[in-house]
């Protein structure tokens, strides 16, 4: 029988909440396994509950989605973070995937695509609303980073390029750990020393950087 895919709700609107608890728990392959109401409330909760997908609101009291998400990175690195929200706003789009979002959904659409947005994220892609895909094209296309030329990958050991590949794939590194056999902590170290070799600082400006590069070819 399949593990379903644990997820966290956290948004300050109760009646979204509980609407989303019914949508998600009528899928057999789907489990909510906490609820929280403000930001502050969200790591702390994650920390607890060891979701595979936290479903983040934008707007919420206390501490805003796009606050808490650097936060989230850091203490539940597997769980992947999917922003449900009402704001349609490249910038936050933006500033979204830049933070380490996996996805991005309008709330407008929270029904049939939330569940191909969640199903997609859990396998490690990464899933943006549809009407928003151009800025995010626009985004890779205008800002190729001019400071991390290709020769520069050539820089990174073999081991770093093979991390850093499937970072960029949108794998978790749980997920990278095991199909390298490695530890979870010896990806992360991998990770962090080869973006610092290239001069970037984000999951965000890897995909870029890998784009730009004809390096997103999965092996």
């Amino acid at each position: 029988m399949m593990t379903p895919i644990r997820i966290l709700l956290a948004d300050d609107h109760a009646v979204l909440r509980a609407g989303l608890r019914l949508l998600l728990e009528d899928r057999p392959d789907m489990k909510v396994v906490g609820e929280a109401a403000d930001g502050a409330a969200v790591v702390p909760l994650a920390e607890i509950t060891h979701p595979d997908i936290i479903l983040l609101d934008v707007s919420m009291p206390l501490l805003g989605g796009l606050d808490v998400l650097p936060l989230l990175r850091q203490k539940v690195p597997d769980a992947r973070v999917l922003i449900l929200t009402m704001h349609d706003d490249e910038s936050y789009l933006r500033r979204a995937l830049k933070a380490g979002a996996a996805g991005y959904v309008l709330k407008k659409a929270a029904d049939v695509e939330l569940l191909t947005a969640i199903q997609a994220v859990n396998r490690g892609d990464v899933y943006v609303h549809p009407s928003m895909t151009r800025a995010l094209l626009d985004e890779v296309i205008s800002s190729r980073p001019q400071d991390a030329p290709k020769d520069q990958w050539a820089t990174l050991s073999e081991r770093e390029q093979e991390v850093l590949q499937l970072v960029a794939l949108g794998h978790t590194g749980r997920e990278i750990a095991e199909k390298l056999s490695l530890s979870i902590k010896t990806v992360e170290t991998y990770r962090a020393r080869g973006l610092d070799k290239l001069g970037l600082r984000s999951r965000a400006a890897l995909v870029q950087f890998a784009l730009a590069n004809g390096l997103m070819d999965s092996s």
